[in-house]
């Protein structure tokens, strides 16, 4: 029944969208063609997008990121519709699990490994030996933007069934940007940020600090996140980029443990990552693309934790290139090609407390990922265009067999209405995870691991983005995974357990977002997502979720930020690698408030200000953990200083 409810909410939302464009069509053929208004920015996400292959993504970018007062990816993204998060502290991850993580749209909640990969400008950047993100080495003081990938897409992202991408800043323009940021808060919250930037001619540059600790609402609930990001570009001539981007963070947090229960706390996990890209990119008027040449090692050291376990301290390496060349070889035609090589390798030892150290030497794990996609546009008359789009994405992996994932998509647009169609299957192998499981965990498994098939996902969504006039945006969308091959520990009897390719699930769901505004100084956004799982026991996957947000200009320099969310209840924890488990822990639902005052100060440049950012207005108890409750009501003081 739930399915039925969810499917037929879907299509008369569909309806009621498609029936108020053709109205508008018919009465007012031009009233949407009138020249852009200039309004305060969006609230909550810079907006959804489709690209000419029916690929489906939501953009946060940097002013959200400053509304939102958000301090790390999780609190950036926290109202975008479709995604869910986890954490214990207000500052910083526990871990890549319940203790810090994003899911979308119901996917990313196996632990080891993940359904949904991490990237910075658009390099994998994850926890190598167990194949998953971790959120802490993503440092938002780098990013320009945010991008959501919804489903899989094989022209952009492959070993994934979706991706959270982070943009890094650069300067587009010739000038300088100096800006500081001291804050403080509840909690001996403080965060100290610096960015500076310098363009002039072909060269540019940039850099970014920044600092972030608390003391978190309860005992052992602290943590810090540290971070320094640069990159340095040089225009070769008017067509060719050549440029180098750096990195470094080095972050730690605590585990609370359950509410009254000392007992239960696991220690500390710290993270550190170094990571370089170099990027040889080109524009122009009939071909487009880039080559990145990357590597990265990092850290994951989790310390006392409950005996016998101790300590599990564990360092990767990852590397390899993405080339991606795009040729509008003819009129009207884009043909879309590239390639990925990517290393991974690793160690862990184990320190536990009641028998001598081990070390697990992994194997390097490699695999090359060529791709293509064409789509063409044809012009049917009335304004109408159609954009038929088809690729394919080759996987060669070193230890598992090969893979092809193909995709699909319709394209139907005006000026005001854009229809959409789009199948794309998802690949996702195995990590080092299984390796070292098999060798240093649960020995019996043996070389079952070797078995292993990649999870699958074929995706399938449709969607309407409306212009209802020119102050008011509404999109609609339906989607259905079918997720099969899920990777899992095929427990005795009989014995010896093994690594097997037993898991399945299905996901259907609706994203509806509504953007309006009112007046120039306001902005509105509100987004519903719905979800209907099987099993139904996915975590962090709640069945309703509601985002809503406002941004008002009260004063020219004056402005009030509000971000709102409601959650139903939804189960937790990770999605173990085990045949048949289930999750039985859940949280109730909850709905929270937040809000950011900000005074411009006018003796300096743009993006001056002084701030109050509160969060839980409502001091609502609310949980993403059983009896981890996070904080009531908190405060953050804060100024912006800003030269440019």
């Amino acid at each position: 029944m739930r399915q039925t409810s969810l499917s037929g909410r879907a299509v008369l939302v569909l309806a009621a969208l498609t029936a108020q464009s053709s109205l508008s069509r018919a009465e007012q053929p031009l009233a949407l063609e009138l020249p852009p208004i200039e309004v305060v920015a969006t609230p909550i996400i810079a907006g959804n997008e489709v690209d000419d292959f029916a690929g489906v993504s939501s953009v946060v970018g940097e002013q959200q990121i400053r509304d939102l007062n958000a301090q790390d990816v999780q609190s950036a993204l926290r109202r975008t519709p479709g995604v869910s998060i986890s954490r214990y502290n207000p500052v910083g991850s526990f871990g890549g699990g319940e203790g810090g993580a994003v899911f979308v749209r119901g996917l990313g909640s196996s632990r080891p490994g993940g359904e949904v990969k991490t990237y910075i400008d658009g390099v994998p950047v994850m926890m190598g030996v167990f194949n998953h993100p971790l959120m802490d080495i993503l440092p938002i003081d780098a990013a320009r933007d945010i991008e959501v990938i919804k489903g899989a897409q094989p022209h952009r992202f492959g070993n994934t069934f979706s991706a959270i991408n982070l943009s890094p800043k650069r300067m587009l323009s010739d000038g300088e940007r100096l800006e500081l940021q001291l804050a403080g808060g509840s909690y001996s919250t403080y965060v100290q940020t610096l960015e500076a930037g310098y363009r002039k001619g072909p060269f540019d540059a940039y850099m970014s600090q920044g600092y972030r600790r608390s003391d978190g609402a309860r005992d052992r609930a602290d943590g810090r996140l540290s971070d320094v990001y640069g990159r340095l570009g040089y225009a070769l001539d008017s067509h060719w980029d050549l440029s180098l981007t750096a990195l470094h963070s080095d972050n730690r947090a605590s585990d609370p443990g359950e509410q009254g229960r000392p007992e239960t706390r696991e220690g500390d996990y710290a993270t550190r990552l170094s990571l370089g890209i170099l990027t040889l990119s080109h524009e122009h008027e009939q071909a487009s693309g880039s080559l990145k040449l990357y590597w990265n090692e990092g850290e994951g050291d989790w310390t006392d934790q409950a005996p016998p376990s101790g300590n599990t301290l564990t360092d990767w390496e990852q590397y390899g290139l993405r080339f991606t060349e795009t040729w509008r070889a003819w009129s009207g035609g884009e043909l879309l090609f590239g390639l990925d090589l990517d290393r991974v390798s690793g160690k862990t030892r184990f320190e536990p407390t009641n028998a001598p150290s081990s070390t697990f030497n992994g194997p390097t794990f490699g695999l090359d990922s060529p791709y293509i996609a064409v789509n063409h546009r044809f012009g049917v008359g009335g304004g109408w265009e159609l954009i038929p789009s088809a690729g394919l994405r080759y996987y060669s992996h070193n230890a598992f067999g090969d893979e092809w994932a193909p995709q699909a998509g319709l394209i139907a647009r005006n000026a005001s209405t854009e229809l959409y169609a789009t199948y794309a299957r998802g690949v996702n192998y195995p990590g080092l995870d299984v390796v070292v499981f098999s060798q240093s965990i649960i020995p019996p498994l043996g070389e079952s691991w070797r078995d292993l098939e990649a999870e699958t996902l074929d995706h399938f969504e449709i969607g309407v983005r409306q212009q209802l006039g020119p102050r008011l945006h509404g999109e609609l969308t339906a989607f259905y995974d079918d997720g099969d091959n899920r990777y899992v520990i095929d427990p005795p009897p009989p014995p010896p357990p093994r690594y097997a390719n037993l898991g399945a699930f299905r996901i259907r769901g609706a994203e509806l977002t509504l953007n309006a505004a009112p007046r120039d100084d306001l902005a509105l956004f509100a987004g519903l997502t719905l979800l209907d799982t099987d099993p139904a026991d996915l975590p962090y996957a709640p069945d309703t979720s509601v985002s809503l947000g406002a941004n008002w200009q009260a004063t020219p320099r004056i402005q009030l930020n509000l971000d709102a969310e409601y959650v139903s209840s939804m189960q937790v924890l990770s999605q173990a690698r085990r045949f048949e488990a289930v999750n039985t822990e859940e949280v109730d639902g909850f709905f929270l408030l937040n809000g950011r005052l900000s005074y411009a100060l006018p003796m300096l440049a743009d993006g001056s200000e002084v701030f109050l950012a509160l969060e839980n207005l409502t001091d609502t108890d609310y949980a993403y953990r059983p009896d981890y409750p996070m904080p009531g009501t908190t405060a953050m003081l804060g100024v912006n200083l800003a030269l440019r």
